[in-house]
């Protein structure tokens, strides 16, 4: 009888061990999330620092002061240089001054794209920066095979070259491709792997990555069988290149100067310009805004319909306050009796 109870005893203990193991798991699992939402909140992003907030507001304010920036930036450090070339791109204010005013001899990353920047500004700034190594020149539609041939010129640990992008761009890479490509001195052999970069002459000596994602056949082609030192267009591998690990800037989904920017405010360059008639339809809808945009808009409404009464107010106190100098002050009583006395002179003759 004992041996026939103890397998039903076995079996209920084995039961009950899979609802144990089948409890724990599912309080384990119950964890995990809980656990995670903990990370998460520990992972919070930081606060800004004040230099990013101090960045932010000259940001905003920066096509107020493009005119004296060549005098006011000339006390900036490199990383705050950069930063302000960065938002000066993002809000379509980068030009030949803007870049010439705030290049830095330091600087090893150059991000022109889309700005007004032209081969004057380019070449201005490739003499000042010799050690850039990565530079994006795509959309730009000022920037000509002049400007690259000055920016290789005087660049030569230039490893990265982002161009293309618009019709103009396009053709200026196309028409650079000769200036890119390098050029060997008298050397024995011929195999670009064994080569040193003092054994090539001309051209761009140090360039290894080309971003330009809509290159056409045939200059990819003459890249790759006269070139073949330059990878166009890298993608992401685990193996790299012949050994060499891709840099971020040969990405072309990155944007080159986003560091710089991580921690500014992206409102700096997405600047709202109100109007009476905005502020009027923006608080008519108040469910849109925040409670704080919406006391800034209720404040500026009120300070503009209020300003022409403080002039009025003004003008009112200085008036009153001549008045209380002339009957406070001896010699301003002698002036004003001898205007009237030389009044009622003229007016008798």
């Amino acid at each position: 009888m004992e041996k026939e109870k103890s397998a039903p005893q076995a079996v209920e203990i084995s039961l009950k061990k899979l609802d144990l193991n089948a409890n724990r798991n599912s309080k384990s699992s119950q964890l995990v999330p809980s656990l995670h939402s903990s990370k998460l909140r520990f992972e919070k992003k930081k606060p800004p620092s004040l230099v990013s907030l101090c960045l932010g507001v000259i940001g905003r304010h920066l096509e107020d002061i493009i005119e004296e920036l060549n005098e006011i930036a000339v006390s900036f450090p490199a990383d705050i240089k950069i930063a302000l070339v960065a938002i000066a791109r993002r809000r379509k204010l980068l030009s030949d001054d803007v870049i010439i005013s705030l290049a830095d001899s330091s600087w090893e990353i150059l991000d022109l794209s889309g700005s007004e920047v032209s081969d004057f500004g380019l070449a201005k700034v490739a003499e000042m920066c010799k050690f850039l190594r990565a530079v994006d020149i795509s959309q730009c539609k000022n920037i000509t095979a002049n400007g690259v041939s000055e920016l290789v010129q005087h660049c030569h640990s230039l490893e990265t070259l982002r161009c293309g992008g618009c019709p103009s761009s396009e053709s200026t890479a196309r028409r650079s491709l000769g200036i890119l490509k390098p050029k060997l001195n008298d050397v024995e052999g011929d195999s670009w792997e064994e080569l040193d970069t003092m054994e090539i002459g001309h051209g761009a000596q140090s360039l290894r990555w080309l971003v330009w994602p809509k290159i056409d056949k045939d200059s990819l082609e003459m890249v790759s069988t006269e070139s073949p030192r330059i990878i166009v267009n890298p993608k992401p591998s685990l193996f790299g290149f012949r050994g060499t690990e891709v840099p971020r800037e040969a990405f072309s989904d990155v944007a080159l100067d986003e560091p710089f920017v991580r921690d500014i405010d992206p409102k700096t360059w997405v600047i709202c310009r109100f109007t009476p008639k905005a502020i009027s339809q923006a608080l008519s809808s108040p469910n849109e805004l925040s409670v704080a945009e919406k006391f800034r808009l209720a404040f500026v409404e009120r300070d503009t319909r209020l300003a022409p009464k403080r002039a009025k107010n003004a003008r009112q106190h200085q008036r009153r306050a001549e008045r209380e100098w002339v009957m406070g002050s001896t010699t301003a009583k002698a002036l004003a009796l001898a205007s009237k006395a030389s009044k009622s002179l003229h007016g008798r003759s």
